[in-house]
């Protein structure tokens, strides 16, 4: 490593550099959540807090109700992103080995929806949402977006890099689709359906733009929602709250990456593989 190191020193120089340029903003979004308010203001800038003061915090969840934002960002994430999974597998799984007519022609409608923005069906969705009545609901939040066609892609190049031998064995032994999904497939398919799992988590916890349309009472907002009403409840010079209310939003998915950041690599570098 240190050979490596010492004949590309400029590209270790580029990696620290881009690494500071994505730390910094989170480094100083932890240090102004515990800073006394003068400080967040200092020129020049003051970068350890000379104390730390909790009171940032308890302002942010007493300003707007967090608690219940936590609750729905919790129970939409839980649900909408194990569905997501779910429906991604056996969608995977049937382009992978099973035979249907339009079999090709399907996994390329997959791969088109890939290339669509997701605010390109969002009168549609809303508008099928308030046909249903499922405006304020949880269901209404996450239903829209429980095809994840990046879900079934991955995972479908995963499944066709699985030893064919095992499943061939399977096969014999009389064992059908759904024996073979659960007993064999999933078992070695773990760091792949980690790195699906974590995605549609990410994407559930921070959705913005559609939670806000669907929604229209406070007690059925989430917790991306309840920063912006933070910002309106403080005021755009009281950031000592606003960053407190940030560390709380973003903190379970940073700790979620930390916990699963193995898992992901192994999984995106399965899928790359295909026998």
């Amino acid at each position: 490593m240190i050979t490596a190191v010492r004949k590309h020193p400029w590209s270790l120089l580029g990696l620290v550099l881009v690494g500071l340029l994505f730390l910094v903003p989170f480094y100083w979004m932890f240090s102004s959540a515990f800073k006394p308010e003068d400080e967040i203001y200092r020129w020049p800038l003051q970068w350890i807090p000379s104390t730390l003061v909790f009171d940032h915090f308890e302002r942010a969840w007493e300003a707007v109700p967090f608690g219940r934002f936590f609750v729905n960002s919790v129970v939409v994430t839980a649900v909408g992103s194990s569905l997501k999974v779910l429906l991604a597998v056996f969608g995977a799984y049937a382009f992978a080995f099973l035979r249907f007519p339009g079999k090709k022609w399907f996994f390329l409608a997959v791969l088109g929806a890939l290339m669509v923005p997701g605010h390109v069906t969002l009168l549609v969705n809303y508008v099928t949402i308030g046909n249903l009545g499922l405006i304020n609901t949880y269901a209404g939040i996450f239903l829209p977006g429980l095809a994840s066609a990046f879900g079934t892609f991955l995972l479908r190049q995963h499944f066709l890099s699985l030893p064919k031998e095992v499943l061939e064995a399977a096969e014999l032994d009389g064992c059908g689709h759904l024996r073979r999904l659960v007993h064999f497939v999933l078992p070695m398919s773990k760091p792949a359906i980690v790195t699906v799992a974590l995605i549609a988590v990410i994407d559930e916890w921070n959705d913005f733009i559609w939670p806000l349309l669907v929604t229209n009472s406070l007690q059925a907002r989430t917790l991306p929602i309840g920063l912006m009403f933070l910002k309106e409840t403080e005021g755009v010079d009281q950031w000592g709250p606003i960053m407190a209310g940030t560390v709380i939003v973003m903190l379970p998915m940073l700790l979620l990456f930390l916990f699963a950041q193995r898992c992901i690599i192994a999984g995106l570098a399965g899928a790359a593989v295909k026998h």
